[in-house]
């Protein structure tokens, strides 16, 4: 048996993270990782097998820790609120879809979520009813729990109930799936390292490192799907420690690799879990059970385990909010229904990376070709943009623009073209061009002022002239450092757009001298 089924393994996952309510143990996913690396290494040793995977667990807690001590928590930032919600509900369906063999007692082998939803109706025919009746007892009980009795823990009084039925009525012989076997054994495991060849850690350095990765984000990914359903704050750094320090704990007391799981977090978060004492007695229970009260274990139904995961997710699935991110905000819409279908059809990890690549690219559009605005003033003499109110107009001769992105190396071109087809579609070309400077200069780029220097070049050549309106301090310490000849009249830099508007009334009512710096 190997340790990804090893029930002695996750002992230490019952530690808690920073985040309330969130449990941590084995997965899938840390499964697959591990499983890719150690079998072809232990070469069919059991007992090397194992002793990989405990020094991999530990690799994996100490790459976590030293990702966290440099800060690396902030990649969990790539997940934004629309690839949250897609995520959410898709993890919510997948998981549902996941269970549906184990509840109607058929086999669904199929991989993929879709490929088991297009499979399910030729196989409707094999429904084995008495393992459909235990799922119907199941989710009797729990919505009667939840309607009658809403405080009381409904999953753990379903799951003794079904099996405590199994067990006096032998329904095993029935074809009642449960998770027994002769694998459950009484008392901790124990592992000999006296045959182990210490050069061989070499070879799982680098995977050891993939799943410090994989992991972080499978963790962050339902950390904060369920913190932004709750309403708490995710300390990105505290959970990269935290899942350090419990997979050090794992190794040393020779469990496995652990991370962040969506099936226990969605139970947990379904009973009203909300601390991470959750995870410290669910620790203790396992220990305890494991070490003393192993007999009854294999006689818990897989059918009712389906049921209470489907119940717990089915309270996660929320179409209506997803369906309303289309009126609110299309790209949104896009993004989260594109994250949705992702975790369907190609799984959570991948389709979270497709989605968070989606993301990126979105918001480089964003960059390149951000919106933009000219702004008037109204008859009280406020500065807004025009199209917002019919009172809002130009003041002749000058042309005021808002960029409404930084300008970087890559969109400062644009920036440029759009100024100058602005000044040469004008009906009556201007005098002045005022550039919101708030908006636009947030950094010094060398790129940046260059172009802005031939930009004012051009405007000069059209009999106009620049102002800058806005980070006075910071663009004239900017424009010295990059041109320390430049002269004071080539280009005005203003505080702010009020202050614009008031130098060129002065220069407009004045013929005499001009000054190139608005005090």
């Amino acid at each position: 048996e190997t340790p990804c089924a090893d029930p002695h393994a996750g002992c230490c996952g019952g530690w808690g993270l920073e985040t309330p309510g969130y449990p941590i143990g084995p997965d899938a996913t840390t499964c697959a990782v591990i499983a890719a690396v150690v079998v072809p290494l232990s070469a069919g040793n059991p007992e090397l097998h194992w002793q990989l995977t405990i020094v991999m667990t530990v690799m994996m807690g100490g790459w976590c820790l030293l990702a966290s001590k440099f800060r690396l928590g902030a990649l969990a930032d790539l997940l934004s609120h629309p690839i949250l919600t897609g995520l959410l509900n898709g993890v919510a369906v997948t998981i549902i879809v996941g269970q549906l063999g184990k509840v109607l007692g058929i086999t669904l082998d199929e991989e993929q979520v879709i490929e088991k939803i297009i499979a399910l109706p030729g196989r409707l025919s094999e429904i084995h009813l008495l393992t459909l009746g235990i799922s119907i007892l199941t989710l009797a009980i729990l919505i009667a729990i939840k309607t009658f009795r809403s405080q009381w823990p409904a999953p753990l009084i379903a799951i003794v109930i079904t099996t405590a039925l199994v067990w006096i009525t032998s329904a095993q012989q029935y074809g009642i799936a449960t998770i027994g076997g002769s694998g459950f054994q009484s008392g901790l495991p124990v592992v000999h390292w006296g045959s182990f060849q210490p050069g061989l850690a070499r070879d799982l350095l680098i995977p050891a490192l993939n799943l410090a990765l994989v992991s972080f984000v499978s963790l962050m990914l339902t950390a904060r799907s369920f913190a932004a359903k709750n309403g708490y704050e995710i300390n990105a750094d505290a959970e990269f420690r935290a899942l350090g320090v419990a997979n050090l704990m794992s190794g040393l007391s020779q469990g496995f690799a652990i991370s962040g799981a969506d099936s226990r977090t969605a139970v947990n978060d379904s009973t009203g879990g909300k601390s991470q004492l959750v995870s410290v007695v669910a620790a203790l229970i396992i220990g305890i059970v494991v070490v003393f009260f192993t007999q009854p274990l294999p006689f818990i139904p897989v059918s009712a385990l389906g049921i209470v995961l489907i119940y717990a997710s089915w309270s996660l699935i929320d179409l209506r909010g997803l369906w309303n991110l289309r009126r609110r905000n299309k790209p949104a819409f896009r993004l989260a229904f594109f994250t949705f279908g992702c975790v369907l059809i190609i799984g959570v990890i991948q389709g979270i990376g497709l989605a968070v690549l989606l993301g990126l690219l979105q918001f480089l559009r964003t960059v390149f070709r951000p919106t933009e605005h000219l702004l008037g003033i109204d008859e009280n003499g406020m500065i807004h943009s025009l199209g917002n109110s019919t009172d809002v107009k130009m003041i002749p001769g000058v042309l005021m623009y808002r960029f409404n992105s930084p300008l970087t190396y890559f969109n400062v071109a644009y920036f440029k073209r759009r100024v100058l087809n602005l000044v040469d579609g004008a009906v009556l070309q201007p005098k002045w061009v005022v550039i919101d400077a708030v908006s636009c200069f947030t950094y010094s780029d060398i790129s940046v002022l260059a172009t802005i220097n031939e930009l004012k070049r051009d405007l000069k050549g059209r009999q106009i002239k620049l102002i800058l309106a806005g980070r006075k301090t910071e663009l004239t310490r900017w424009f010295k450092e990059s041109r320390p000849t430049m002269k004071d009249d080539d280009m005005i830099l203003a505080p702010d757009l009020y202050l614009a508007l008031r130098f060129i009334q002065s220069k407009e009512s004045m013929s005499d001298g001009e000054s190139g710096v608005v005090e």
